[in-house]
């Protein structure tokens, strides 16, 4: 073939290039409202929602955010998912560029004696190329890289779920920890009344049904000091394992007790618009479904012909330093094919890959309103246990004054003793639902850190992560 075929050739492919059936992919717009429906905390500087854990003041929270996200598993798999997708897109691209192949040899022939031996040498050039006319190859490269900005969202899905469970079981711990201090307090004020019911009954100003009350009242106070001490080493083994570590790795250093942590109600919310930018599976989704609708490209360019140039220069020589004179052979070899008998197989495929476009869509709409709907849960439930949690107060200091004026009443020999239990069984109720109130108020807005996708100052975190933080900007959206 001469060259000005091959040319024309070229000439012709180059032109059918207009032909592409390649889409262009528009990202949805989520549908959201303009406002969110529960009353909103004080805002705050969106700063504060990036590291969220720091507005709890507490070194040993923020020590172990840092500490899980370098030893968790999981971020270390997601870690690897990202980077193996990164290069399943870099693989996609070299299709686009053509191929070269390089081959030698030296062969040597010879006969009897008066036949002398010789050596020829000889290199090719292989190169090929497909010629992407109908955008089949740059809509896998389409696929590969939307699927690479997924897992890399994934990741960051990964870093905010992991701060809030270690603030969340840290939370718990302390809780715990702050019950368990309540019920010791509470255990050694009836070990007194005990004491003081049996004094009483030697001196004939009680009875034996006074004295087995109280210690009722003492064991049953004990048997719930058992059952959280349970709760509180079972929180600490949580957290210790999201750190990656043995479940009792952290049992010397989270055992004395701590306060619950507490934050200011401020939280940076904007609009819902905003909060589904920021999150990352939100983001995730979206990607999902850009690099299903390039695999929708794929298939629908697998319909048309595919062209390909092949061509090869051979080199001979009877000398080595010879070889790479200009003389040789060359060829050119441009071809086209079509699957044209399995075209009802490629139909049904271009079926397939639509339908789970379909399907991804649907996800990234159920995404969307899954996580409209978290956030309003934690607005909700932040504001109702912060009501719940004053009333608690209030009942709590008016049970304290209860149970100090039925002692001082019965002691008198004006009340009755099961006053004094009553008293002090109501006391230590609503000291326990107070202690558990508090951490329910920052576990919850722990919750509404989350589910506003805050949290991505953790990124910074990530070991081998400077690329990944490199794509998120202050607000949290990928750039």
């Amino acid at each position: 073939m001469s060259n000005v075929r091959v040319l024309s050739w070229l000439l012709v492919a180059a032109l059918c290039a207009g032909c592409s059936v390649r889409r262009p992919y528009e990202a949805p717009v989520p549908v959201a409202p303009a406002a969110w429906v529960e009353v909103a905390p004080p805002p705050a500087d969106v700063d504060a929602l990036s590291a969220w854990w720091a507005t709890f003041g507490d070194p040993e929270l923020t020590s172990l955010v840092g500490r899980a996200v370098a030893g968790n598993p999981d971020v270390r798999t997601a870690l690897s998912r990202l980077r193996e997708a990164r290069a399943s897109a870099s693989s996609a691209r070299a299709p686009l560029t053509p191929t070269v192949d390089v081959s030698g040899s030296a062969r040597a022939t010879g006969g009897g004696k008066n036949v002398p031996t010789t050596t020829t040498y000889t290199l090719g050039f292989d190169a090929g190329w497909e010629i992407d006319v109908f955008g089949g190859i740059q809509s896998a490269l389409d696929a590969a890289t939307a699927t690479a900005e997924a897992r890399e969202a994934d990741l960051q899905d990964v870093l905010v779920s992991l701060a809030a469970e270690v603030a969340v079981d840290y939370i718990d711990v302390r809780a715990a920890q702050s019950r368990l201090d309540i019920a010791r307090a509470n255990a050694g004020i009836q070990e007194q009344t005990l004491d003081l019911t049996r004094f009483r009954l030697q001196a004939g100003l009680a009875t034996d049904l006074d004295v087995q009350q109280a210690v009722s009242n003492l064991e049953s106070t004990r048997a719930q000091i058992a059952s959280l001490e349970g709760q509180a080493a079972q929180a600490i083994h949580r957290v210790a394992v999201l750190l990656g570590q043995p479940p009792a790795a952290l049992n010397a250093e989270l055992s004395s007790t701590g306060r619950i942590p507490v934050a200011p109600i401020a939280v940076a919310l904007g609009v819902p618009a905003e909060a589904l930018r920021r999150r990352p599976d939100v983001r995730s989704a979206e990607r999902q479904l850009a690099a299903q609708f390039a695999q929708v490209n794929v298939a629908r360019a697998d319909l048309y012909p595919t062209f390909r140039l092949a061509g090869s220069i051979g080199l001979e020589s009877l000398s080595l330093a010879r070889l790479f004179l200009p003389v040789g052979l060359w060829n050119a070899s441009p071809s086209v094919s079509s699957r044209i008998f399995n075209r009802q197989q490629l139909r049904q495929n271009l079926v397939i890959e639509s339908e789970r476009q379909e399907q991804a869509a649907r996800t990234y709409e159920s995404r969307v309103l899954g996580a409209l709907q978290e956030v309003e849960d934690s607005l909700t439930a932040l504001a109702q246990e912060q009501v719940r949690r004053d009333h608690l107060s209030s009942a709590t200091d008016a049970a304290g004054q209860a149970a100090d004026l039925s002692l001082q009443l019965y002691t008198a020999g004006l009340r009755d003793f099961r006053d004094v239990l009553d008293a002090q069984r109501s006391l230590l109720s609503l000291q326990d639902q107070l202690a558990s109130s508090s951490a329910t108020v920052s576990t919850e807005l722990v919750r509404l850190y989350k589910s506003l996708g805050g949290g991505w100052a953790v990124a910074s975190l990530v070991p081998d992560g400077a690329s990944l933080t490199q794509n998120v900007t202050k607000n949290g959206e990928n750039k």
